[in-house]
């Protein structure tokens, strides 16, 4: 299971050679039992790596990572339950495998200075980190779901109350059993309600989803803290005891793509308006590129298929929209950047920022399929401090320039 630390592991790496190795595989349904196809492909794939790598005097060493893939592709063949991600760089002796579930979009293997990580980005946005909590008035079973592996974390069991053979005189103590029983369930209640904000602050995942009866809801949601019911995607009815792994996760994801749907629907329309009004949003890859290296972003818009060309700083790290020659930061050489979407990733990832991949959108479509909503405006914060600083008497050029910004925000 890959954990945000490891992704920002991947995130940070660079080999100045671009032997930098990142393999996806995709199992495949045979159509023989002697799996061909899957090696075949990843042959082709391989021979095509080498093929880039060959004139940079470090082919012997993406060899050596070549070669183990090829191995390791062997064992892979067959398994159609689970899909691979590979990065490796011999040269600065890295090697990373993970499990990951069959829904990546096919087998690849790409070579650059930095790791490919598009696919591991769409699948970590389609099932991150949930929670799924199943509840009745006795139980509640909790469970982790992360890149479409259910795991059951925790168990919690609180007996039936006993009752005697009879009512005892006027059913007085009938009443006294049954009071006593609705304590215990709304205490039972109380201990999940604590067990699910613990769980939320310590991380241990970001959203949650509750499976239990419709007549639970009302006395579960009473005792629910304010910071667990904004985490709270959707709920669904369900019997604790009852319920299977794969009704669960099926369950699960329904309901994470409806609220994630939702909510890319949502903040797009936010940020195509905040744009429109010069508030916080931006579309357009230069205006992204400036808001993300100013740590303005909050979400990030790509389109699925998005394609740009941009050139990166070799000194600095700094991406320009302009093909300029010279990097205008630091006065550096730039190499071309031939898909900016996947170089934009790594500033993604270190800087948490949400992101989505729109898939068809007309009015996305015309700003240039990328877009950007911000936590704030950098230069709006300037203005406004201008704005509202008091005014100093007259100090030659110094309160010129002065003037002249006090003058720019007033216009």
């Amino acid at each position: 299971m890959i954990t945000r630390e490891q992704i920002n592991e991947l995130a940070e790496f660079e080999d100045p050679a671009s032997c930098a190795l990142s393999f996806y595989f995709q199992p495949s349904a045979p159509r023989n039992k002697a799996h061909k196809e899957e090696a075949i492909l990843t042959k082709d794939l391989a021979r095509e790596a080498l093929r880039q790598i060959e004139g940079n005097g470090k082919s012997e060493s993406a060899r050596a990572d070549l070669e183990r893939i090829l191995r390791l592709s062997q064992e892979l063949r067959g398994n159609g339950a689970h899909g691979k991600a590979v990065f490796a760089c011999a040269a600065r002796v890295f090697w990373r495998e993970y499990d990951l579930p069959a829904l990546l979009s096919g087998s690849e293997l790409v070579v650059n200075r930095h790791f490919h990580l598009r696919p591991l980005a769409q699948l970590l946005g389609a099932i991150p980190a949930l929670g799924i909590v199943l509840v009745d008035r006795h139980r509640a079973r909790l469970f982790d779901l992360r890149l479409g592996e259910l795991t059951e974390r925790l168990d919690l069991f609180h007996p039936r109350t006993r009752r005697g053979r009879s009512d005892g005189f006027m059913g007085y103590d009938g009443g006294h059993a049954e009071r006593r029983v609705e304590d215990e369930a709304l205490h039972h209640f109380k201990l999940v309600a604590e067990t699910v904000k613990e769980a939320i602050d310590k991380g241990a995942f970001e959203k949650w989803i509750l499976g239990c009866q419709e007549a639970n809801w009302p006395p579960i949601e009473a005792q629910l803290h304010s910071y667990s019911s904004q985490k709270l995607l959707g709920r669904f009815n369900s019997e604790v005891a009852h319920a299977n792994s794969e009704e669960i996760r099926t369950q699960a994801e329904r309901i994470f793509a409806q609220s994630q749907e939702k909510r890319c629907h949502e903040l797009m329309e936010e940020t195509l308006n905040q744009a429109r009004s010069g508030g916080r949003g931006v579309t357009g890859l230069r205006r992204v590129l400036n808001a993300l290296e100013m740590g303005e972003v909050q979400t990030l818009f790509l389109g699925q298929n998005y394609h740009a060309q941009a050139v990166e700083c070799a000194g600095c790290g700094h991406l320009d929209a302009h093909l300029v020659n010279a990097c205008p930061v630091c006065g550096k050489a730039t190499r071309k950047v031939v898909d900016v979407g996947e170089a934009l990733l790594p500033w993604v990832i270190r800087r948490n920022v949400e992101l989505f991949y729109v898939k068809e959108n007309a009015e996305f479509d015309k700003v240039g399929n990328i877009a950007a909503l911000l936590r704030f405006r950098v230069e709006s914060t300037n203005v406004r401090s201008i704005e509202q600083a008091p005014p100093k008497p007259a100090r030659g050029r110094k309160d010129g320039l002065v003037g002249r910004y006090r003058g720019l925000a007033s216009g």
